[in-house]
């Protein structure tokens, strides 16, 4: 297990695709790899002394530069996590790798989402940016809350309010957000029109989460203008240099949408969700 001591050694490791490993980037400066911060574990894999993979094991399980040898280093080290864990998610060989280990002990996935390309844009959209889409700020919140509430729904297929749900958790992360500058939308007199979210971002990229578009209001072009105004505003503002996202392969319009903006497939990524 890697602590407070390992950290430089992981953020070196992260660093060999900041991009791709943005997540667990993010999670060792704001967690400084400490176990209390963390709500799980980090666990490191080694040749000699040099760290060469590691797997961030919380609330999200995610290998962090793994070949499918070193995903299956950390099975047993997983599976002492499994009753904690809502998503296992990353770069596809690494992940079925490890399914392929830990399955049979383990309760099986709500759902499986084996092919998401990974897309990414570091230069200025291919189309003209929404000019209405802004920062989001606090007195939004009792608008933007709402239109959160439906996109997670819509996308993980249950809410975030439902029985035994951590209700006031996902509102907080959602008010944190806002807070930090990194929650996008556009509003009419009906509320929330279009929203997005940097997710996480470290100073080497962003990874964009929570895409929407409110139903009557879908077909206008709102997703490509709308994410056109996302990358303009996390490159301008200095958020990041590159941002990044990763989207269901069945998902065409908007894999479209991320096109002609400018995102480039770099890697295909993996969810398991319990």
């Amino acid at each position: 297990m890697l602590g407070p001591a390992d950290k430089d050694a992981f953020c070196a490791l992260v660093d060999q695709d900041p991009v791709l490993n943005v997540f667990a980037g993010y999670r060792a400066r704001v967690t400084n790899l400490d176990e209390r911060w963390l709500g799980g574990q980090v666990w490191g894999r080694f040749d000699g002394r040099q760290l060469v993979a590691a797997c961030h094991m919380a609330a999200n399980l995610v290998p962090v530069q793994c070949t499918p040898d070193d995903a299956r280093a950390f099975a047993s080290a997983a599976l002492s996590r499994r009753h904690s864990v809502g998503t296992i998610v990353g770069p596809h060989d690494a992940v079925a790798a490890l399914w392929e280990e830990v399955a049979d002990g383990w309760t099986a996935p709500r759902e499986e989402r084996w092919d998401q390309p990974h897309l990414q844009c570091s230069t200025p959209p291919l189309v003209e940016p929404a000019h209405d889409v802004r920062q989001t700020r606090r007195e939004d919140l009792d608008v933007l809350y709402p239109a959160c509430v439906a996109m997670y729904t819509e996308e993980v297929g249950v809410s975030p309010e439902g029985a035994g749900s951590t209700e006031g958790l996902y509102r907080a992360r959602v008010r944190q957000l806002v807070g930090k500058g990194w929650s996008f939308a556009s509003f009419d007199d009906d509320g929330v029109v279009f929203k997005a979210e940097v997710a996480c971002a470290t100073e080497r990229a962003a990874q964009v989460q929570g895409v929407w578009v409110r139903p009557d209001r879908r077909g206008e072009g709102l997703s490509e203008s709308g994410m056109a105004a996302v990358v303009q505003q996390v490159l301008a503002r200095g958020i990041a240099p590159v941002v990044s996202l990763y989207v269901n392969s069945w998902n065409t319009p908007a894999r479209r949408a991320y096109e002609r903006v400018g995102f480039q497939q770099t890697a295909t990524f993996s969810t398991l969700m319990f």
